[in-house]
């Protein structure tokens, strides 16, 4: 089955509470921006609905007002995605990486002081990360082809469309190996972030089976946690709904979607960091970087080599060899 510790992975969660209730504070924030902006446009929309002379004009109102105030709230996060990588996400893994190699951290406000100290030693500006973190993205969309995605895992003829599908479930299983590798990039203590990532990532695929498979196995269980969440949260998103002017049901879902994102940024990806470093770590101990993936990556993803040539840019050359081209 899997090889991650659902125990260890739990206990750095509880050992590094102050940036879980810091997520919470930021995401639920984020949630109650979403709420407050959604049901300050649908009253707004619904108060001007009414100059129309059809009869379904405030509902219609209502309903644009809405998607208006969403609207708002997303163009603002998008400004502020750099702060909550920054701080919230490579803080968090930062102590997280520490923890899992044994080291002592702070407790209290002091555990956000010293990851913020870490994450700014490793990376001087935030602009540096977030570009780093895009370029991560884009490298790892080409590791799924490489590897042979599921049909690694079930060599039958016959099964295309099964095949298919399970190799999109893959792919969306990927969602954190960005985390993972500066993860990597903060636990070695690099100082060159873009050789550190571009070799990170060579890991990641040369060990992309067993990466992959404790990958699928973790989007399962946390899928269907999320479910169950978003069953919960449904009824006070209605109960929210209600203080809502008009027959606008609808949005009840939508703000249960809402919470169950925030709860699955607040608790449940942490923990799925948590379980993928352990695997990551534990994987790759004792190896180095092949060339022939390094040479494979660079010729499937247009952003691996531009990682690459930061890389490189940054050593004047590569500190480990290329096969010949």
């Amino acid at each position: 089955m899997w090889d991650f510790e659902i125990g260890r992975s739990v206990s750095i969660m509880i050992r590094t509470w102050p940036f879980i209730v810091f997520r919470m504070i930021v995401y639920f924030g984020i949630t109650l921006a979403y709420i407050v902006a959604t049901g300050s446009g649908a009253s707004v929309g619904y108060g001007v609905g009414h100059i129309s002379t059809d009869p379904d004009g405030p509902l219609s109102f209502a309903l644009w007002g809405g998607i208006v105030g969403i609207g708002v709230v997303s163009i603002a996060l998008y400004w502020i995605r750099e702060y909550i990588l920054y701080v919230v996400k490579a803080g968090h893994i930062a102590v997280m990486v520490h923890l899992i190699d044994g080291r002592d951290v702070p407790n209290g406000q002091d555990q956000i002081a010293y990851a913020k100290d870490v994450v700014k030693e490793r990376f001087a500006e935030a602009n540096i990360l977030f570009v780093l973190d895009h370029l991560v993205k884009g490298a790892i969309r080409a590791i799924t082809g490489l590897i042979g995605g599921i049909a690694a895992f079930l060599p039958i003829p016959g099964l295309g469309g099964l095949v298919a599908f399970i190799n999109t479930v893959i792919r969306l299983s990927l969602t954190y190996v960005d985390e993972i590798i500066l993860g990597y990039n903060i636990r070695i203590n690099s100082s060159s972030p873009f050789e550190t990532a571009r070799q990170g990532v060579v890991l990641y695929a040369q060990n992309g089976k067993t990466m992959v498979k404790n990958a699928v196995w973790l989007a399962v269980i946390m899928w269907g946690v999320s479910f169950v969440i978003f069953l919960l949260m449904l009824a006070p998103a209605a109960a929210i709904m209600w203080f809502i002017p008009g027959q606008l049901g609808g949005w009840a879902f939508v703000l249960a979607i809402l919470l169950a994102w925030a709860f699955k940024a607040a608790f449940i990806e942490p923990f799925a960091i948590a379980c993928l470093m352990q695997v990551y770590f534990r994987t790759i101990e004792g190896q180095v970087p092949n060339a022939e993936w390094d040479q494979r990556l660079a010729e499937a993803s247009s952003k691996f080599r531009e990682l690459r040539d930061k890389a490189l840019a940054s050593f004047g050359g590569s500190r480990w060899t290329q096969p010949s081209t």
